[in-house]
């Protein structure tokens, strides 16, 4: 039999006990007449409207001190939790006001990344599995990494970050698996199918770190590009350093607007997320598999604790039908797959 909770009273005899909702209302409430709950948390509140309004004209942040706009962009989905920490102050200060307030950016966030909280990868379906995974140069078990996503059953596998040295190793492993395979630069593809075309993509930074190439697939071709942008950084005294990977971003999105098939899938490591308005030249002509059909936030880096999703696998002229997260390697950074249809 259900029991109601008791509590001591004055004179020694139990009484009901007020549940966890009834305690949060008491606070809130404050002492009887207290007309201070409306103008207590002023600040709290005026922080609430600050972060809604951040995210919501987050793409009018200037980049032109230290990058800032795309700094703000590529940590962006982290601002959920602020709201948290506001609506703790709010009950601490028992400030309506600021309890108001908040749902400004509750509702800014949930319509902005809402969405990606829920699962869309499809069981099964697709015609087409691809995977990509930066290695890491200085991956001390080359041979182990290899072996691992190829376990992903990815058709096509792209690697970044190969040193000119182990790219013996990374075929060795593969060779059983991909019978197809072309290496330009620091980056590789893997292939079951055959592969024609291969050649180097020009980003601007006088090496090579990006190469397209035809599949045939059994649907029919489809034009790969293998990508590894400039790494940023956040420095004190420059803010968010991206301009060489901003430059290399808006080459190879001339390059994919040039694409002679009309089925595009680009795999690899864009040192950036899909908010940031600095890829625009690349993420306003493809989709990102993970944004439509991928469970979770899908974060790649760092490894250990990721926060940023910067590997990316787009399409073009191709439909989503899964996308997710492979298991860490030697890496920092997590390999990620999707299947797609045609």
């Amino acid at each position: 039999m259900a029991q109601a909770e008791t509590a001591e009273t004055a004179n020694g005899a139990e009484g009901p006990r007020p549940s966890g909702g009834a305690r949060l209302r008491a606070l809130l409430r404050g002492r009887p007449g207290d007309r201070g709950i409306w103008r207590r948390g002023i600040l709290l509140a005026a922080a609430a409207v600050l972060l809604a309004l951040v995210m919501v004209l987050h793409a009018r942040i200037p980049n032109r001190v230290g990058n800032l706009g795309s700094l703000v962009e590529t940590f962006l989905p982290w601002f959920g939790l602020l709201v948290p920490l506001i609506l703790l102050g709010a009950v601490l200060r028992r400030s309506a006001t600021a309890l108001v307030a908040l749902l400004l950016p509750l509702v800014v966030w949930l319509n902005l990344f809402g969405g990606l909280l829920t699962g869309k990868s499809a069981a099964d379906g697709g015609d087409l599995t691809v995977a990509t995974h930066n290695v890491n140069a200085g991956n001390p078990d080359p041979a182990g990494t290899a072996r691992e996503v190829a376990a992903s059953g990815a058709d096509v596998l792209a690697l970044q970050e190969l040193p000119a040295g182990q790219v013996a190793v990374y075929e060795e492993a593969l060779a059983a698996t991909y019978p197809y395979h072309a290496v330009e630069g620091t980056v590789g593809l893997w292939s079951r199918y055959p592969l024609s075309g291969q050649a180097p993509v020009d980003i601007g930074l006088g090496w090579v770190r990006a190469m397209r190439a035809t599949v045939t697939a059994p649907g029919g071709a489809v034009e790969v590009y293998v990508a590894h942008l400039p790494s940023v950084r956040v420095k004190l005294n420059a803010g968010f350093t991206a301009g060489q990977r901003d430059a290399s971003a808006d080459a190879l999105g001339e390059a994919i607007a040039r694409a002679r098939h009309d089925r595009v899938v680009l795999l690899g490591d864009l040192n950036g997320t899909m908010n940031d308005r600095s890829l625009n030249a690349v993420t306003s002509q493809m989709r990102s598999t993970q944004g439509a059909a991928g469970d979770g936030m899908g974060f790649t880096w760092p490894a250990a604790f990721p926060m940023a999703r910067i590997d990316q696998i787009m399409v073009r002229g191709m439909e989503p039908v899964a996308s997710w997260s492979l298991p860490s390697t030697d890496s920092d950074h997590l390999p990620i797959a999707a299947r797609v249809g045609f």
